[in-house]
């Protein structure tokens, strides 16, 4: 009975372990239902997710182009070799094993320096990729510090191992199954200047990011392909309108680390279209036009809205040659040119000799000088100075003079007095009121605002007391005054079209991708008619001046006249000293036609005798042939090597299809004004410091070093290997050694 008993317990307990192990396997089936089955999607999507790659696709940039919709920038394709290190180093330790390692120093976010070791990846590409593209013979000699470099900064981003490939090279490339990891060939769009050299120093160019490391979206992707940003001018001011949005791709890797194909695709949005208010044309036929001098630049305006037509500076350079990077040979050659092509000389400041007296007529205007009447003797004393007129120098004088005779003799000693009975507080203020000794706001880079002087600016810089013969100088713009051609061009404007100061321009339209059109609307400075004593007649005299020194006998710019148009301008002469040699900065400002004006002008030589001779008639050649745009002219653009810079000293220009006066004589050509004595010459001045571009660096002389042997993987061991004879020092294992013919096949155990 108690047996029976013990029994039955002991059945109960069996009973409560088995259910206790049915419902310890129901709950794990149950569980692996959940994950296996329920949970598979999730799971799945989180493998995928682990295996995708993504890759960042740069956008196309913008183009630019001129107001009529001609490409002046644009983009074609180029193909090139890129390497991604990161793969490189993953497909050398599946191969080989462990990587070689390098060391170096590098500095913490505290600016410490501390040793590093880091992948050999100069080795790796020696080894693993250069004898293979031997072999195809497209192998070229690279920098080892650049890749070195690129690879400890720029990890993500794609190593540039050869680009811009010929058709030839890159279907080798593409034709054969290269089987190496981290090589791909890629073609993608780089910048192409339409016309080379023509409007250099407007558009700029490009270059690759210099801190990939501070790109915002860096970490958003496996593999990053920067995009290409503006350096200098149209191309930097205007970046982020030309770059647009990037694109990704997205691709799958297994567990093998391979690519199985590409999962998504999102394309990038392309940069939006720029025009600008430069007319190719009009750009064409001032570049030409320059290239007669050594070292010169012109703007030219529509004074009705303040859009600049052109600008040119020579010499030149062509921007091609920066891309997709220019070598450190050719980088040097340009940037330390003694004739700078780099500068704009169009937005350069310089001393504007007496195209200025424009701006200080008006100042006088607004004093109620407008009438007023001065003698010229020759010259004029301020203390014990003697100022004299350029006249001067020729033994003569020009009397008395009214506003409008003065201008047409550009006479020094007239304005000398007339500067003087408005003030310089009158100067300066009209001066402001035309944009000068300020930013034109215009959109390139490196503008110099010159100088508008004024007896506080003396006494803060100088620490000198503003006198009456400083006000005489800078009423002929000499002295401490320095402005632009552009500033001039828009001065001359300002008068052209009866006192409206407008604000420079060279963004006429914006063409958005999504076809979205954005017009600039001219922005006006100021109105001079606003001013005390400024009405349409007073500013009138002022263009009446101009019209008599271009059209009446004995006036100074008699050589800008054109057959059948009417031109009103202003010459001057600034002298200058370069290196003890004689350099005159030379000018002339125009409008035209003198009724209904269409465009004006500035034009700056450098190295040139006079105003009146050498820039007088370049304007008259421009002038010319933009007016005669309407009439059907075409003058067939081209592109245009760069304009070679010289120091010749020009004496004059003729041009045969030119109308030039018979009765221009020596007597009526305006020299230097108030030429300062040779042992006072003018400080040079400092080129503008040019944006650096992408260069390519020599390549290395250092030799490829062959392709290891991979090392077989030891064989599985057995119990009869135990009996195997080990192979002797020098042997692989796994290879037979040396033997003679009649030895080779006895048996290699030790019993049988």
């Amino acid at each position: 009975m108690a047996r029976n008993r013990k029994t039955s317990i002991f059945d109960l307990r069996i009973l409560l372990l088995a259910a206790l192990m049915i419902v310890g396997l129901t709950a794990i089936a149950v569980r692996l239902w959940y994950v296996q089955i329920n949970l598979a999607a999730y799971y799945r999507n989180r493998i995928q997710g682990n295996s995708e790659i993504t890759v960042r696709i740069p956008a196309v940039r913008g183009e630019i182009r001129d107001r009529n919709g001609v490409a002046l920038v644009t983009n074609r394709p180029s193909y090139e070799v890129d390497f991604y290190l990161p793969d490189l180093v993953s497909g050398y330790k599946r191969q080989y094993g462990r990587p070689p390692m390098i060391d170096f120093r590098a500095k913490d976010a505290s600016g410490m320096l501390h040793e590093r070791k880091e992948a050999d990846i100069v080795q790796i590409v020696d080894k693993t990729i250069i004898p293979r593209l031997e072999e195809l013979k497209v192998a070229e000699p690279y920098s080892s510090q650049r890749l070195r470099t690129h690879f400890r900064n720029n990890e993500l981003v794609p190593f540039t191992y050869r680009e811009d490939l010929d058709f030839t090279t890159f279907s080798k490339f593409a034709e054969k199954d290269l089987g190496l990891p981290g090589v791909q060939v890629n073609v993608k769009p780089v910048r192409k200047y339409v016309f080379n050299a023509m409007a250099a120093q407007v558009l700029g160019y490009v270059g690759a990011p210099k801190d990939v490391s501070k790109l915002p979206d860096l970490k958003d992707f496996n593999f990053y392909e920067a995009d290409v940003q503006g350096r200098s001018n149209i191309e930097y001011y205007l970046d982020d309108i030309l770059r647009g949005k990037p694109g990704r791709r997205i691709l799958n890797k297994n567990a093998k680390n391979r690519i199985e194909g590409e999962k998504e695709t999102i394309q990038p949005t392309p940069g939006a279209n720029v025009c600008l208010t430069i007319d190719s044309r009009i750009q064409y036929i001032v570049e030409t036009a320059l290239r007669n001098v050594g070292r010169a630049a012109c703007v030219v305006v529509d004074p009705n809205n303040g859009q600049i037509l052109a600008m040119a500076s020579v010499p030149s350079f062509d921007p091609n040659k920066f891309i997709p990077a220019i070598s450190a040979k050719d980088w040097e050659a340009i940037k330390d040119a003694d004739a700078d092509p780099l500068t704009n000389r169009a937005i350069s400041a310089y001393a504007p000799g007496s195209t200025y007296k424009i701006a200080t007529a008006l100042a006088g205007i607004t004093r109620g000088l407008a009438k007023a009447q001065f003698t010229c003797t020759g010259g004029v004393y301020y203390g014990n100075t003697y100022m004299k007129c350029w006249i001067a120098d020729k033994g003569g004088s020009h009397g008395t003079q009214t506003l409008t005779e003065a201008i047409k003799n550009s006479c020094n000693a007239y304005f000398y007095q007339f500067g003087n009975a408005a003030g310089i507080d009158a100067l300066d203020s009209i001066g402001a009121a035309l944009g000068l000794g300020q930013p034109s706001g215009i959109e390139l880079t490196g503008e110099d605002q010159g100088v508008l002087p004024s007896p506080d600016w003396l006494k803060g810089s100088k620490g000198e007391r503003w006198t009456q013969g400083q006000t005489a100088n800078a009423s002929i713009g000499q002295g401490y005054v320095l402005a632009s051609p552009l500033q001039m061009a828009m001065v001359a404007a300002t008068v052209a079209n009866g006192g409206i100061a407008y604000k420079p321009s060279l963004i006429y339209q914006i063409q958005e991708a999504n076809g979205h059109v954005i017009t600039r609307v001219p922005e006006i400075r100021g109105d001079l008619t606003k001013l005390p004593g400024m009405t349409k007649e007073a500013v009138e005299i002022v263009r009446r001046g101009m019209w008599r020194v271009v059209n009446e006998a004995g006036g100074t710019g008699s050589r800008a006249r054109v057959p059948g148009v009417f031109v009103a301008g202003k010459t001057g002469t600034a002298q200058f000293w370069r290196d003890g040699e004689k350099d005159n900065h030379t000018w002339f400002v125009a409008f035209a036609p003198y009724d209904h004006p269409k465009i004006a002008l500035a034009v700056l030589v450098q190295g040139a005798k006079a105003g009146g001779q050498v820039p007088a008639p370049l304007a008259a050649k421009m002038i010319e042939q933009i007016l005669a745009l309407d009439k059907g002219f075409e003058p067939q653009v081209k592109p245009l090597d760069p304009a070679i810079g010289n120091f010749d000293f020009v004496q004059t220009i003729n041009f045969k299809d030119n109308a030039v006066p018979n009765q221009v004589s020596p007597a009526d050509e305006e020299t230097a004004d108030n030429a300062p004595e040779p042992e006072r010459p003018a400080p040079r001045r400092h080129r503008v410091q040019a944006a650096e571009p992408d260069i390519r660096p020599d390549a290395d002389e250092h030799k490829t070093i062959p392709k290891p042997q991979v090392t077989p993987q030891e064989k599985r061991r057995s119990f009869f290997d135990f009996f195997r004879r080990k192979p002797k020092e020098g042997q692989q294992q796994g290879q037979p050694a040396p033997q003679p013919e009649e030895q080779k096949k006895k048996k290699r155990f030790l019993f049988f």
